[in-house]
């Protein structure tokens, strides 16, 4: 296994490596209850690229940091969708897989609060990372740091995570994670191996109420501290975001929008906070470029659409108010 091409020093490499599902998402909005044998209008049927890994190399892209995406793809037009997509946003998709299998899709069904409820065929992801990654110098060229999404929706991920993450670090790459819903209800059996090899753990308010039910997210962030993670970081809408770390909690607060669909929001939180960690952030002004990533993508139909450039972005921060850490 290679570290490194052999002319490249680590300060020239800023780019991130992104693992995980790659998914052709129907979106389906507004949609409140489920009436069998019933027809019900709707406002808008529309397809989106769409997975956790999609979402997040995605909007790195948009924020100005390179990307390459590992995943699997059929051979179908859902595939070539997805890819011209990911191109369209200048994501390096040389180390995507071909696979015999359908390409992933996904209905999501977004209710008038924005809240989703995701329909899942999972496809080529069945077969996808079955052995892992070789982190090859071709892989890794170019990129300092290797963020794996999609942990309970990519079958062999619930094994491989933990190997995946540790050769990315002997490869020379720090690293992140970030949960998803588990919908098989593992969590920390597949979670807890992971932990020690990771720089960054992402998950949502709701992620972690299921592993540590009954306790409180401070709590429940100072346990996977414990366990081995160098830093959590706990996306809580509305909320904010608290960052934990071994020197204490931050708690950054979200900015004051109205939400029209939270579909990939919690991607382009993780794309902003690392686009910013990645730079030299301090934790709290990371956190606030999550917020600010995922308040511009709950404003519009998909996951990316709504959001901007690194300094559109910054400016976008600069005149709009912050919730109240009581709300």
């Amino acid at each position: 296994m290679s570290r490194k091409g052999p002319t490249e020093s680590r300060s020239s490499r800023t780019g991130v490596l992104c693992a995980g599902a790659l998914v052709l998402d129907t979106l389906v909005s507004p949609f409140n209850s489920l009436r069998w044998g019933t027809t019900t209008f709707v406002d808008s049927i529309e397809p989106r690229v769409g997975g956790s890994a999609a979402n997040t190399a995605r909007a790195l892209s948009k924020l100005g940091v390179p990307v390459r995406v590992a995943a699997s793809l059929g051979s179908d037009e859902v595939a070539k969708v997805i890819r011209q997509e990911m191109t369209r946003y200048k994501v390096d998709i040389s180390a995507i897989v071909d696979a015999n299998e359908p390409s992933p899709q996904t209905v999501v069904l977004v209710n008038s609060d924005g809240d989703r409820q995701f329909l899942h065929l999972k496809g080529c992801s069945e077969i996808a990372f079955r052995g892992g990654l070789d982190f090859t110098s071709e892989l890794i060229a170019g990129m300092r740091h290797f963020h794996l999404a999609s942990l309970f929706v990519v079958p062999h991920l619930r094994t491989q995570a933990p190997s995946m993450l540790r050769n990315a670090r002997t490869a020379g790459l720090t690293t992140s994670l970030d949960t998803c819903w588990d919908p098989q209800g593992e969590w920390m059996q597949v979670l807890a191996p992971c932990l020690p090899e990771l720089d960054i753990l992402f998950m949502n308010e709701d992620e972690m109420g299921q592993i540590c039910a009954g306790r409180t997210i401070v709590d429940a962030s100072r346990e996977m501290i414990s366990m081995g993670a160098a830093m959590v970081v706990m996306k809580n809408g509305q909320r904010g975001c608290l960052v934990r770390t071994q020197d204490g909690e931050i708690i950054c607060p979200a900015y004051d929008v109205l939400a029209r669909d939270t579909t990939g929001a919690g991607d382009c939180f993780v794309a902003g906070f690392l686009a910013a960690h990645l730079r030299g952030a301090t934790p709290d002004c990371a956190g606030l470029m999550g917020n600010a990533a995922g308040g511009l993508s709950v404003q519009h139909i998909g996951a990316v659409e709504g959001l901007l450039s690194r300094a559109d972005l910054e400016e976008w921060m600069s005149r709009t108010k912050l919730r109240s850490l009581q709300t």
